[in-house]
């Protein structure tokens, strides 16, 4: 949740989403931590339930598990919408714990790496084109753009000054709105960033070694 949530609101949110969704069919435990700034909750489920029958999430049973979450959370006084992350302009999921604390060893998780090694190999096979999903994710983040700001006009031409000023956050909303950048789509710019700047070091130590030899 954002700094300044309150936290004890947050676990509560997740004690009564836990035994609504959870209890008496699958055993579960949570655990709050408040070592950064974001207030958050680990729940973690056991797969199998009582009736023998395992856990098998489908999208639709997520969202509804986040409208449910969200709307504990108002209850507690805590703002919150249940809105999925393409309608934010996100195309990525979040960084996994695990994989943060590894970069904050300084070190470079092995998926990272392994995602690299293939971009590299691609890129000498030529193969820079971008694949068909990407350009489904690209089109689909285009589309909703287009359709706040459609939203905003809307809002503009009312005669109510309130839908004035919304019209005003909408626009500043999609604004702020991320690149619609797929994790594929940030490893290739990383890597021609890369070797764009190992070839300025290149031609710049080429440099130098000429001003010597004419000296």
């Amino acid at each position: 949740m954002p700094p300044g949530t309150d936290p004890i609101a947050v676990k509560h949110a997740v004690r009564a989403f836990a035994m609504e969704t959870f209890g008496g069919r699958h055993d579960y435990v949570f655990v709050q931590h408040l070592d950064d700034k974001h207030p958050h909750v680990h729940l973690t489920v056991r797969s199998l339930g009582y009736d023998g029958k395992r856990l098998n999430p489908r999208k639709a049973d997520l969202a509804t598990w986040r409208e449910h979450f969200a709307g504990e959370l108002r209850l507690r006084g805590v703002e919150a919408e249940a809105t999925p992350r393409r309608a934010r302009g996100k195309v990525r999921k979040a960084e996994r714990g695990v994989v943060r604390v590894i970069k904050e060893r300084g070190e470079q998780p092995r998926v990272e790496r392994l995602a690299r090694e293939q971009m590299v190999r691609e890129a000498r096979a030529g193969e820079t084109s971008e694949r068909p999903w990407e350009k489904k994710t690209r089109d689909r983040q285009a589309a909703i753009r287009e359709t706040y700001r459609i939203e905003a006009q809307e809002l503009e031409r009312s005669s109510d000054p309130s839908d004035h000023e919304l019209a005003k956050q909408l626009q500043r909303f999609v604004a702020e709105m991320p690149a619609p950048e797929t994790k594929r789509a940030q490893l290739r710019r990383e890597l021609v960033e890369s070797l764009a700047r190992r070839g300025v070091r290149a031609h710049s130590k080429g440099k130098e070694r000429g001003d010597a030899d004419d000296r």
